[in-house]
Protein backbone atom coordinates (compact mmCIF):
# COMPACT_ATOMS: atom_id res chain seq x y z
CA UNK A 1 0.00 0.00 0.00
CA UNK A 2 1.10 3.37 -0.97
CA UNK A 3 1.73 5.73 2.60
CA UNK A 4 -0.38 9.00 2.28
CA UNK A 5 1.41 12.07 3.57
CA UNK A 6 0.28 14.07 6.22
CA UNK A 7 -0.91 17.74 5.28
CA UNK A 8 1.21 20.18 7.48
CA UNK A 9 0.38 23.49 8.32
CA UNK A 10 2.87 26.69 8.03
CA UNK A 11 3.88 28.06 10.92
CA UNK A 12 3.81 31.40 10.25
CA UNK A 13 -0.21 31.00 9.68
CA UNK A 14 -0.55 29.12 12.49
CA UNK A 15 1.14 31.57 14.74
CA UNK A 16 -0.99 34.19 13.02
CA UNK A 17 -3.92 32.77 13.26
CA UNK A 18 -3.55 31.99 17.67
CA UNK A 19 -1.99 35.08 18.77
CA UNK A 20 -2.20 35.31 22.48
CA UNK A 21 -1.74 32.26 24.37
CA UNK A 22 0.70 30.51 23.11
CA UNK A 23 4.42 29.82 23.41
CA UNK A 24 7.52 28.74 22.01
CA UNK A 25 9.47 25.71 24.10
CA UNK A 26 12.45 24.11 23.64
CA UNK A 27 13.32 20.29 24.35
CA UNK A 28 16.28 18.56 24.33
CA UNK A 29 16.23 15.10 22.97
CA UNK A 30 14.29 12.16 24.71
CA UNK A 31 12.60 15.35 26.85
CA UNK A 32 8.90 14.60 27.51
CA UNK A 33 6.68 17.23 26.05
CA UNK A 34 4.07 15.80 28.09
CA UNK A 35 3.14 11.82 29.88
CA UNK A 36 0.36 9.31 29.49
CA UNK A 37 -2.35 10.46 31.89
CA UNK A 38 -0.96 14.24 32.93
CA UNK A 39 -4.05 16.79 32.05
CA UNK A 40 -4.81 17.48 28.66
CA UNK A 41 -5.19 21.27 28.96
CA UNK A 42 -3.10 22.40 25.38
CA UNK A 43 -2.50 21.87 21.81
CA UNK A 44 1.03 21.31 20.74
CA UNK A 45 2.50 22.26 17.41
CA UNK A 46 5.68 20.72 16.55
CA UNK A 47 7.42 24.30 14.96
CA UNK A 48 10.85 22.15 14.57
CA UNK A 49 11.90 18.87 15.42
CA UNK A 50 10.80 15.42 15.51
CA UNK A 51 8.30 13.79 18.36
CA UNK A 52 7.69 10.25 19.02
CA UNK A 53 4.23 9.07 20.66
CA UNK A 54 3.99 6.30 22.61
CA UNK A 55 1.76 4.56 24.41
CA UNK A 56 2.14 1.96 27.75
CA UNK A 57 -0.72 -0.46 28.27
CA UNK A 58 -1.99 -2.14 31.95
CA UNK A 59 0.70 -4.70 31.24
CA UNK A 60 3.72 -2.15 30.93
CA UNK A 61 4.23 -2.79 27.17
CA UNK A 62 5.50 0.48 25.28
CA UNK A 63 4.28 0.75 21.94
CA UNK A 64 5.09 3.50 19.45
CA UNK A 65 1.96 4.38 17.55
CA UNK A 66 3.56 8.17 15.76
CA UNK A 67 6.44 10.15 14.98
CA UNK A 68 5.68 13.34 14.29
CA UNK A 69 7.44 15.81 12.60
CA UNK A 70 7.56 19.60 11.99
CA UNK A 71 4.43 21.46 10.98
CA UNK A 72 2.51 18.45 12.93
CA UNK A 73 -0.24 18.68 16.08
CA UNK A 74 0.10 16.48 19.30
CA UNK A 75 -2.17 16.73 22.30
CA UNK A 76 -5.20 18.22 20.26
CA UNK A 77 -7.62 15.58 22.03
CA UNK A 78 -8.35 18.23 24.36
CA UNK A 79 -10.54 20.02 21.99
CA UNK A 80 -13.03 17.24 21.55
CA UNK A 81 -13.58 17.07 26.30
CA UNK A 82 -10.51 14.66 26.22
CA UNK A 83 -9.37 15.26 29.89
CA UNK A 84 -5.58 13.21 29.84
CA UNK A 85 -3.40 12.48 27.88
CA UNK A 86 -4.03 8.98 26.51
CA UNK A 87 0.08 8.53 25.02
CA UNK A 88 3.09 10.12 26.37
CA UNK A 89 4.77 12.64 23.55
CA UNK A 90 9.18 12.39 23.71
CA UNK A 91 11.45 14.85 21.59
CA UNK A 92 13.51 12.85 19.65
CA UNK A 93 15.77 15.54 18.44
CA UNK A 94 16.53 18.95 20.00
CA UNK A 95 13.22 20.65 18.84
CA UNK A 96 10.94 23.56 19.05
CA UNK A 97 7.36 23.12 20.19
CA UNK A 98 4.27 25.64 20.82
CA UNK A 99 2.41 24.87 23.42
CA UNK A 100 -1.40 26.57 23.03
CA UNK A 101 -3.99 26.87 25.73
CA UNK A 102 -7.03 24.92 24.93
CA UNK A 103 -9.01 27.82 25.09
CA UNK A 104 -6.52 29.74 22.82
CA UNK A 105 -7.33 27.04 20.27
CA UNK A 106 -10.80 27.20 20.19
CA UNK A 107 -11.20 30.70 20.04
CA UNK A 108 -8.66 30.60 16.94
CA UNK A 109 -10.33 27.53 14.90
CA UNK A 110 -14.10 29.79 16.14
CA UNK A 111 -12.30 33.00 14.97
CA UNK A 112 -10.43 32.22 11.76
CA UNK A 113 -12.22 30.17 8.89
CA UNK A 114 -8.99 30.08 6.92
CA UNK A 115 -7.14 28.35 9.64
CA UNK A 116 -9.95 26.40 10.94
CA UNK A 117 -10.36 24.93 7.46
CA UNK A 118 -6.04 23.97 7.71
CA UNK A 119 -6.40 22.93 10.43
CA UNK A 120 -9.97 20.43 9.44
CA UNK A 121 -7.55 19.36 6.44
CA UNK A 122 -4.82 18.27 8.57
CA UNK A 123 -6.68 16.31 10.95
CA UNK A 124 -8.66 14.40 8.20
CA UNK A 125 -4.96 13.51 6.11
CA UNK A 126 -3.66 12.49 9.86
CA UNK A 127 -6.80 10.26 10.08
CA UNK A 128 -6.41 8.76 6.50
CA UNK A 129 -3.06 8.07 7.96
CA UNK A 130 -3.63 6.42 10.92
CA UNK A 131 -6.57 4.20 8.96
CA UNK A 132 -3.47 3.58 6.60
CA UNK A 133 -1.35 2.27 9.18
CA UNK A 134 -3.73 -0.19 11.02
CA UNK A 135 -4.39 -1.55 7.17
CA UNK A 136 -0.59 -2.32 7.17
CA UNK A 137 -0.46 -3.44 10.24
CA UNK A 138 -3.45 -6.12 9.83
CA UNK A 139 -2.13 -7.08 6.68
CA UNK A 140 1.09 -6.98 5.70
CA UNK A 141 4.14 -8.72 6.90
CA UNK A 142 6.75 -7.38 9.22
CA UNK A 143 9.06 -6.62 6.56
CA UNK A 144 6.93 -4.56 4.14
CA UNK A 145 5.95 -2.67 7.75
CA UNK A 146 9.31 -1.74 8.01
CA UNK A 147 9.72 -0.44 4.11
CA UNK A 148 6.54 1.21 4.84
CA UNK A 149 7.89 2.94 8.25
CA UNK A 150 11.29 3.88 6.83
CA UNK A 151 9.89 5.28 3.34
CA UNK A 152 7.50 7.50 6.00
CA UNK A 153 10.26 8.63 8.21
CA UNK A 154 11.88 9.25 5.02
CA UNK A 155 9.37 11.50 3.51
CA UNK A 156 9.92 9.74 0.42
CA UNK A 157 10.09 11.59 -2.73
CA UNK A 158 11.64 11.71 -6.45
CA UNK A 159 12.91 8.58 -7.96
CA UNK A 160 16.28 7.88 -6.69
CA UNK A 161 17.13 10.17 -4.33
CA UNK A 162 18.70 9.89 -0.92
CA UNK A 163 16.50 11.83 1.84
CA UNK A 164 18.25 11.41 5.50
CA UNK A 165 16.26 9.73 8.04
CA UNK A 166 16.54 10.47 12.06
CA UNK A 167 20.31 10.81 13.14
CA UNK A 168 20.42 7.32 15.21
CA UNK A 169 17.63 5.98 15.11
CA UNK A 170 17.62 2.77 17.03
CA UNK A 171 16.56 -0.87 16.47
CA UNK A 172 13.91 -0.82 19.44
CA UNK A 173 11.41 1.96 18.29
CA UNK A 174 11.37 1.08 14.88
CA UNK A 175 10.72 -2.81 16.37
CA UNK A 176 7.94 -1.02 18.50
CA UNK A 177 6.63 0.93 15.30
CA UNK A 178 6.49 -1.89 13.15
CA UNK A 179 4.94 -4.56 16.20
CA UNK A 180 7.95 -6.66 15.84
CA UNK A 181 11.14 -8.31 17.92
CA UNK A 182 14.32 -6.29 17.46
CA UNK A 183 16.23 -9.39 16.21
CA UNK A 184 13.29 -9.65 13.11
CA UNK A 185 14.14 -5.65 12.38
CA UNK A 186 17.91 -6.35 12.51
CA UNK A 187 17.23 -9.20 10.04
CA UNK A 188 15.17 -7.08 7.42
CA UNK A 189 17.68 -3.99 8.04
CA UNK A 190 20.60 -5.82 7.30
CA UNK A 191 18.52 -7.64 3.94
CA UNK A 192 18.12 -4.23 3.00
CA UNK A 193 21.32 -2.59 2.87
CA UNK A 194 22.89 -5.54 1.04
CA UNK A 195 20.30 -4.86 -1.41
CA UNK A 196 21.18 -1.70 -1.72
CA UNK A 197 17.68 -0.08 -0.58
CA UNK A 198 19.17 1.81 2.34
CA UNK A 199 22.71 3.16 3.28
CA UNK A 200 24.34 4.19 6.96
CA UNK A 201 26.95 7.01 6.64
CA UNK A 202 29.08 6.11 9.44
CA UNK A 203 30.52 9.84 8.83
CA UNK A 204 27.51 11.71 10.11
CA UNK A 205 27.15 9.48 13.59
CA UNK A 206 24.92 6.61 12.34
CA UNK A 207 22.23 8.59 10.13
CA UNK A 208 20.13 6.51 8.17
CA UNK A 209 19.35 7.07 4.42
CA UNK A 210 16.78 5.00 2.56
CA UNK A 211 16.64 4.82 -0.90
CA UNK A 212 13.20 4.80 -3.03
CA UNK A 213 13.70 1.54 -4.73
CA UNK A 214 12.68 0.58 -0.80
CA UNK A 215 9.34 0.95 -2.42
CA UNK A 216 9.42 -2.07 -4.36
CA UNK A 217 9.28 -4.25 -0.94
CA UNK A 218 6.04 -2.84 -0.62
CA UNK A 219 4.96 -3.15 -3.94
CA UNK A 220 6.08 -6.75 -4.57
CA UNK A 221 3.58 -10.00 -3.81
Amino acid sequence: MAHQKVQRIDPQSFITAVGAGRCHVTYQRDQPVFRQGDAADAVFYVQNGKVQITVVSEQGKDGVIAMLDAGEFLGEGCLAGQPLHLASAVATVESVIVRVEKDAMIRALRDDPAFAQLFMAYLLSRNIQIEADLVDQLFNSSEKRLARVLLLLAHFGKEGKLEPVIPSINQEILAARVGTTRSRINFFMNKFRKLGFIEYDGASHGTLKVHSSLLNVIVHD
